[in-house]
């Protein structure tokens, strides 16, 4: 836990605890940073759901980036080849065109255009390798992007060609907090299928069972605030129920400003975060629970 390097300007007594505040006066406690070594457990004990990020929260981020990330650009031409007339494959096909229109609308330059379905399979399918590759040079996580890596991480997952990764912390933990009456739900940027086959084919185990439910890019986009809103809503909880993990600190952002109380996890690997200070850090999932 990281308590250090906090700005110190302004401080209450609130709740018998002495509380930073920014910008909002104590009894909004989600928009102030506990000063004391039981800051973790005081927000951990009001929240009744656990939201929980994937990739350097739940996963170390060098098993996307090395194993799920490299399975898709060297198999996305031969997988298309085999799985081009399926229904499912021509559909999210439409998708990345409609995306590929958009950004071009919006003024991104140099991107791979997607031919109609009137034109053949050889010359179309060339097209949508290149805007998939284009896509993942960029990192970006449009829907259907997701989509068809989750289609093609589905085989490699149920063929065993792919087992999902989790800190050695996870598991543990997330049997402790079922047990305390914990709600567990995952909000990823992968899709909601991606994020069951991972889960479901760990090398150690399966967590499915230990999770609640499951959150994509399909409720909206990490960085909007609204987003997180609309999980609450759908929990039925209140925003101040809330307590999401994650190294992401303009997912932490969004998710302080709709109400919700946030820990920044620091995993190895995962990128040194600007305003890290602004929040309380963990190194591990057992802080969540440590007497």
């Amino acid at each position: 836990m990281n308590y250090q390097n906090i700005q110190f300007s302004l401080f209450f007594l609130c709740e018998d605890q002495f509380v930073l505040v920014t910008n909002s006066w104590c009894s909004n406690w989600n928009f102030a940073i506990a000063m004391s070594a039981n800051g973790v457990q005081d927000v951990f004990h009001k929240a009744k759901v656990i939201l929980l990020d994937i990739e350097g929260t739940t996963t170390p981020i060098d098993f996307v980036t090395k194993t799920l990330f490299p399975y898709v650009s060297e198999n996305i031409a031969s997988y298309l080849e085999a799985n081009w007339s399926s229904e499912e494959i021509q559909h999210v096909i439409n998708e990345l065109r409609k995306q590929a229109e958009c950004d071009t609308e919006e003024g991104l330059k140099n991107v791979p255009m997607i031919k109609s379905f009137v034109d053949s399979k050889d010359d179309a399918l060339p097209d949508v390798v290149a805007n998939v590759h284009w896509q993942m040079s960029l990192n970006r996580k449009t829907t259907s992007l997701k989509k068809l890596q989750g289609f093609m991480w589905k085989d490699a997952y149920e063929s065993g060609l792919i087992k999902g990764v989790v800190y050695d912390d996870v598991i543990p933990v997330l049997e402790k907090l079922k047990i305390k009456g914990k709600r567990i739900y995952i909000y990823s940027s992968g899709s909601v299928q991606a994020q069951k086959l991972l889960f479901g084919h760990l090398e150690n185990g399966n967590l499915l069972p230990l999770l609640d439910g499951h959150f994509d890019t399909t409720t909206g986009s990490k960085k909007q605030s609204n987003s997180y809103l609309k999980i609450a809503k759908k929990v039925i909880v209140d925003p101040g129920e809330v307590l999401f993990l994650t190294d992401v600190e303009y997912e932490a952002d969004a998710a302080r400003e709709a109400g919700f109380h946030v820990f920044i996890v620091v995993r190895p690997g995962n990128k040194p975060l600007a305003n890290a200070d602004q929040y309380i850090t963990i190194e591990t999932f057992k802080d969540l629970v440590a007497q």
